[in-house]
């Protein structure tokens, strides 16, 4: 045993050794061997002894931050067991009242059995008399300057907010998928049988309680929806709070319905155990309160009693209960377009759940867990991000109080356009509008459309995966060059397809990555003197959220903007992109196959009727309502020709996005071999057979390792496989397709199992790799299987991804019959 590792040191020694390992941790640091041989008081140790003491004192730092990070965890564990406790009580009060409900109705409608006059009059004759002998009480009016009169309102809202985030004033469900736990999000539940629509959510966050209402009350830093918000009076109350009179504008999420806004009272006060709350509710003729301002183009909508009890939390932190509960008038629009009114699940994720993730995504920023890349701090790049989602909104909805009036069509009301000529729009006030001395204004193109059968997810994704199939190259051109001083290089786009290839590059996401900005180059080629303003490579700026399939209620979506090399933060942004809602498939709605100007065809109110024909449609279809807005900058002289080109893009790309989600439909997918390995399919199962079964008899190795032959336990190894497994269709005089990848394959290719159908083998290979698949492919045919070297392939985003080696080998089905070709890829990496 080494006798060195129990020498006793002085306290001098000590002092000396933790100076050096202070300065210097790493152990193979030359500095530190200068160090030791400059500090005197350690010239009488070996070196040996010395580093035993530097393993020593690394092992004891890990133990240390091991013990602290189990500590945190512990603490996360047992406050999220109180919230799990709590919860658990409330549920129980839930069930005994629904048994007392039960109990009564029970009562009553025996009752009903031996009573023997049943007549409609008479029921509604005692019914009378019973509201003669006891009347509803009447709610007092308030007096409308009198701060008594508020705080009642204020206390009474405190009173209703707690019983619905504690109690069982709301008939709470939770939602799928949203499961509690150390790391989640939180408990999130929707009502169910309520007025209005509602959604609570509770979670644990590392900051303290004050620091959190102060996020919480900053709602457009979080509430992407909310247009502004005005606080018109603040009183302070006798307990150290305040009541504040508010008005809050928020956006319309498509171009076919009116925006909401709210005249509410928030109350902000501290409670006994030392929780803080803000309640707030709207200001109605029965609620009492001052009147507030007119609505002029909004909907006036109600919110209920709502609000956030952040609780402090032992050891810090704190306990989050979040509710919204409001009445958008749901019957003020079209009838196709009210499950996006009525829905809670749309409600929980647009407010209660981004809330959370709001605060979380601080609170990680703030403990240093979350390391920025690149030199901009998570605060700018979040900046960029709400400028992008403000942007959008605006161009969306238009309002005329911001400087947007609308331009005359050409006759066909399926694209809408609107024009804004205020400097202010594009440029912002801090940009000198000297630089653009032709700047006639910014002008925007937007249509509307009911999509069937198509996941949002799916299709934004597909957007943002394959621009090409949707963008004009001249049209982006012509939006980068706005941001030149000379902007007008491209003054209208013409038809060119799209000649470069684009390349992703990540920049920031967020903490559950809901959302996610990268930059987005696009690689620019000249093929004639005239196209020399196409040469240049261009960036777009790019915001995409949404793209979680399993998230219930998600709003999916892709803007970006142009952007140039300089990506300063106070850049012009003109955002443009697509938002995908979905509809509750429960309200049944017309089955349009084209709806662009969908307004048109549409009756709005609660009388509005459906043609049989047209209501005859599956509940269990998928509807979503597409809305897609683009915007340019134009000259004066210029105006009609840029409205013209941007009228004619938006039908183009309508049309590209309505070929796109017809071929990603699951009705069109059902006939194709892409929908039906969709993975825990049936034919999945058999196809992951077939191909461990092929590589087995070929090569005599195993290609995963289980213990069942199933082919749930194949398909799950493979799926999971490291390496990445592919299969492609082998046809005379036709290019091999992809038909399916393990996960790793389509992490490699950077692509999904549907758009991985439109994908060659051979664009995915580079030269050499092409040179050795052809030399090697009459092997592969006659022996079964070849062995490649390493090499270099390209992602669908045209990304240079490494391999060290691959095996290709023919896929025999249960008839030993030719069905197609594998690869497997291993320890890929990109370049």
């Amino acid at each position: 045993m080494d006798s060195s590792k129990y020498v006793r040191y002085t306290p001098e020694q000590v002092e000396a050794l933790e100076r050096v390992y202070s300065e210097c941790p790493k152990p193979s640091s030359l500095r530190r061997q200068q160090l030791i041989r400059e500090c005197p008081i350690l010239s009488n140790i070996e070196p040996k002894q010395i580093k035993v003491w530097f393993q020593n004192r690394r092992c004891r730092e890990k133990q240390r931050k091991e013990a602290s990070r189990l500590q945190t965890v512990n603490r996360k564990l047992s406050a999220m067991n109180k919230l799990l406790m709590e919860e658990n009580d409330r549920l129980q009060k839930q069930v005994s009242h629904l048994v007392y409900e039960n109990g009564y109705m029970r009562q009553q409608l025996q009752a009903s059995g031996t009573t023997t006059d049943n007549s409609c009059e008479s029921v509604v004759m005692n019914g009378q008399h019973q509201q003669q002998q006891n009347p509803t009480p009447q709610q007092p009016q308030r007096d409308a300057n009198n701060p008594a009169g508020l705080l009642a309102i204020a206390e009474e809202t405190l009173a209703e907010f707690l019983s619905k985030a504690t109690g069982t004033a709301v008939d709470w469900v939770q939602m799928i998928g949203m499961k509690p736990g150390p790391d989640s999000i939180g408990i999130v539940a929707v009502s169910r049988n309520c007025s209005g629509v509602a959604a609570r959510v509770c979670g644990l966050v590392s900051l303290e309680p004050t620091k959190v209402a102060e996020i919480l009350k900053d709602r457009p830093s979080w509430y992407r929806d909310c247009r502004c918000i005005d606080v018109l009076s603040v009183i302070p109350t006798a307990n150290a709070g305040t009541i504040e009179l508010i008005y809050m504008q928020t956006y319309a999420p498509t171009t076919l319905a009116a925006a909401r806004d709210f005249w509410t009272l928030r109350y902000t006060t501290s409670l006994e155990d030392g929780s803080l709350v803000i309640c707030e509710r709207s200001l109605t003729s029965s609620t009492g309160g001052p009147t507030g301002p007119p609505p002029s183009s909004f909907v006036r909508a109600e919110m209920l009693p709502s609000g956030f009890l952040i609780r402090p939390c032992e050891g810090g932190g704190s306990i989050i209960h979040i509710v919204d509960h409001i009445d958008l008038d749901a019957w003020s629009v079209p009838e196709v377009l009210r499950p996006l009114y009525e829905s809670s699940k749309i409600l929980a994720q647009k407010m209660t759940i981004a809330a959370l993730h709001h605060i979380r995504q601080i609170a990680q920023e703030t403990s240093g867990e979350i390391q920025c890349g690149g030199s901009r701090q998570p605060a700018v790049l979040r900046t960029f991000s709400q400028r992008l989602c403000r942007g959008f909104n605006d161009a969306v909805n238009g309002f005329a109080d911001d400087g947007w009036s609308l331009m005359g069509s050409d006759g066909v009301e399926d694209v809408t356009i609107v024009i804004n000529s205020s400097p202010n729009k594009f440029l912002g006030s801090q940009h000198n509008t000297s630089i653009f001395p032709t700047f006639g204004g910014v002008l925007c193109a937007k249509a509307s459309m009911l999509l069937q059968n198509v996941p949002p997810a799916l299709l934004v994704r597909f957007l943002r995966e394959h621009r090409s199939e949707w963008a004009d190259y001249g049209v982006d051109a012509y939006s980068a060059a706005c941001l030149k001083a000379s902007p007008y290089a491209v003054p209208c786009a013409r038809p060119g397809g799209f000649p470069g290839s684009q390349v992703i590059l990540p920049l920031a996401h967020t903490v559950e990555h809901e959302e996610f900005m990268e930059v987005v180059r696009l690689e620019g080629h000249a093929f004639s003197p005239e196209d020399v303003a196409l040469a240049r490579d261009m960036y777009i700026l790019q915001l995409c959220s949404g793209i979680d399939e399993n998230a219930v209620g998600a709003c999916a979506q892709l803007v970006f903007a142009p952007i140039d090399e300089s990506f300063a933060d106070e850049a012009p942004l003109l955002p443009s992109g697509f938002r995908v809602i979905p509809l509750d498939p429960k309200s049944d709605g017309p089955a349009a196959t084209r709806t662009l100007d969908l307004a048109s065809t549409l009756e709005v109110g609660p009388g509005s009727t459906r043609p049989t024909s047209e209501a005859n449609t599956n509940s269990d279809n998928l509807r979503s309502v597409l809305t897609i807005a683009f915007q340019f900058t134009f000259e004066n002289h210029l105006r009609d020709n840029v409205a013209a080109m941007a009228r004619q893009y938006v039908r183009s790309v309508v049309g590209s996005v309505q070929r796109v989600a017809m071929a990603i439909a699951p009705s069109r997918l059902s006939s194709q071999m892409g929908s039906k390995l969709l993975p825990h399919s049936p034919e999945a199962l058999t196809l992951a057979q077939w191909i461990c079964r092929s590589y087995r008899i070929y090569t005599g190795g195993e290609l995963v390792h289980v213990d069942s032959q199933s082919g749930d336990a194949v398909l799950k190894q493979l799926w999971n496989h490291s390496d990445a497994i592919m299969c492609c269709s082998v046809k005379t005089n036709a290019s091999p397709l992809f038909t399916f990848a393990n996960q790793a394959g389509l992490d490699m290719l950077e692509t999904t199992l549907v758009a991985l159908q439109d994908i060659m083998l051979d664009k995915i290979l580079d030269e050499a790799g092409r040179k050795i698949l052809c030399s090697e492919f009459s092997k592969i045919m006659q022996q079964g299987f070849a062995y490649l070297p390493a090499g270099i392939c390209i992602s669908s985003m045209g990304r240079p991804v490494s391999y060290e080696r691959a095996v290709a080998w023919k896929v025999l089905n249960d008839d030993d019959s030719h069905h197609c070709l594998a690869f497997v890829f291993v320890n890929w990496s990109f370049v």
